[in-house]
């Protein structure tokens, strides 16, 4: 049967830097996803409890709620939603916090674009398949 929503997936890209936002969406949606766009942490939690998103690709760093706490947040209502942090600080500090806040993974900025579109067709093959 055929599925809008898993044929062309929405990705949730949330960070503060608007060129980097914009950078993803160039990148995501000629392959085929439909992109929505957040600020911060606060922004993207709203946007998740009224839209379908299929991944949640975010930033450490960020006003009002940085990248782990949204994740915790996301997972309170969401809790199978992957989502993937990326940061340009990353150390094993913030590793560990967003392996115990349960993120599909974390990427150090900058990344390749074969490394995060990799990472997003993994954490959105894991949804489908279960």
């Amino acid at each position: 049967m055929y599925s809008p929503s898993l044929y062309y997936p929405t990705l949730l890209i949330t960070d503060d830097d608007l060129d980097f936002r914009e950078t993803l969406r160039e990148m995501f949606e000629p392959e085929g996803f439909q992109t929505v766009l957040a600020e911060n942490g606060l922004e993207a939690f709203e946007i998740v409890q009224k839209e379908t998103v299929h991944l949640l690709l975010l930033d450490f760093n960020m006003p009002q709620l940085d990248g782990i706490k949204t994740i915790r947040k996301v997972h309170q209502i969401k809790p199978y939603l992957p989502c993937i942090l990326l940061s340009a600080a990353l150390d094993e500090c913030i590793r560990k916090e967003a392996e115990e806040a349960a993120a599909f993974s974390v990427l150090s900025k900058p990344c390749s674009r074969k490394q995060i579109t990799s990472i997003v067709r993994q954490a959105l093959a894991n949804i489908t398949s279960e």
